[in-house]
């Protein structure tokens, strides 16, 4: 039986499907929930008829029959952070073999865009939430339990990375970016650099990262240089930073930037002073991000493991998912450092 015109012209449906097997449209739909309770003979004729027909099984209608979307809500604050990249790769990696799929939310700084985000993915009806952005709303409330994360209390909530306005009942997958500061600071030491100034940000991470430098120059009795405390990590906020850093500290020989989108900012700024890399200034980034493995670029990076990061959150969540009663814990990362070609030898050391 050849289709009509008109058949043509639409979405075949399941009612389609039925007459052309000629069987009822409950009997489609039970070989589509159950096929194990049909016998064989009618379920290859409903199976032949759907790919004749080329139908798909809406998602939305299996949803609602089930009360489960099989969705997952991801909450980020800049598309542009390439560290997003491998943390949505490592939570595909397990969520989509179990039939999830992830939904992302952008809540880049503005009045109510975090709440305004995780809103929308609440009223998609997902099964989970994960937080990998801060929470200007919980920062202002003084409540890490107010505001919108507060509905981590009847959602499954995984934070992801260190936030601000972290619900109480949430668990906590993160990259030790204290201890990827301090690794940071340590390689350019062993190079034989003392004065070494850090471009940082807003930002949990920004302020683990911070730390993490601050604590290895105090213990090595060196004077720590910070620019950036306030400001955004993007690569224009690098390359003010770095700006900064090398007019009031012109003897600066290495500068360790809070990610690698700020690195590409400090080295416009030293290519901009005619100075070299790493010859007159080493550079360091934080990430390992396509940017730092960029052949081009080649920038020494510390790997923050984010697309192990992205697995423990997907695994975290999965288990709340099955059960709510389950202790909020906190995983740290260990990360690793990449050495490229940004960093050498300081001046003057033989």
């Amino acid at each position: 039986m050849k289709p009509t015109k008109s058949s043509k012209s639409r979405r075949p449906t399941l009612y389609d499907v039925a007459k052309r097997a000629a069987v009822s449209p409950s009997l489609v739909s039970l070989v589509l929930q159950n096929p194990s309770k049909v016998s064989d003979k009618r379920r290859a004729a409903v199976q032949a008829a759907m790919s004749e027909l080329g139908y798909r099984p809406s998602r939305a209608a299996a949803t609602l029959a089930s009360s489960r979307t099989h969705s997952i809500g991801l909450v980020i604050d800049d598309y542009r952070n390439l560290w997003f990249v491998d943390l949505l790769r490592g939570m595909e990696s397990v969520l989509s073999e179990l039939g999830y799929q992830v939904t992302l939310a952008d809540s880049r700084p503005g009045a109510d865009r975090f709440k305004e985000a995780v809103d929308n993915l609440l009223s998609l009806h997902v099964e989970g939430l994960v937080i990998a952005a801060d929470s200007s709303d919980a920062t202002q409330s003084g409540s890490p339990a107010s505001g919108p994360l507060a509905a981590g209390s009847w959602v499954p909530t995984v934070v992801a990375g260190w936030r601000t306005g972290l619900p109480p009942d949430a668990d906590l997958i993160t990259n030790d970016d204290d201890g990827g500061g301090s690794m940071a600071v340590q390689h350019l030491l062993d190079l034989g650099h003392t004065r070494i100034g850090h471009v940082s940000g807003t930002g949990g991470a920004a302020a683990h990262r911070r730390e993490g430098y601050l604590r290895r120059m105090l213990d090595a009795g060196l004077a720590p240089n910070v620019v950036g405390e306030e400001t955004g990590t993007s690569e224009e906020d690098g390359y003010s930073g770095a700006s900064w850093l090398l007019d009031h500290f012109p003897e600066t020989t290495a500068i360790f930037a809070a990610n690698d989108t700020m690195a590409l900012g400090v080295l416009a700024a030293l290519k901009v002073r005619g100075l070299s890399v790493p010859g007159d200034v080493s550079v360091i980034g934080y990430d390992n991000s396509p940017l730092a493995k960029s052949r081009y670029l080649e920038i020494t990076s510390v790997d923050n493991r984010s697309d192990l990061v992205g697995i423990a959150v997907a695994r975290a969540l999965l288990e709340r998912i099955q059960d709510a009663s389950v202790q909020p814990r906190k995983e740290l990362i260990e990360p690793s450092l990449v050495v490229r070609e940004t960093t050498g030898r300081a001046r003057n050391v033989g």
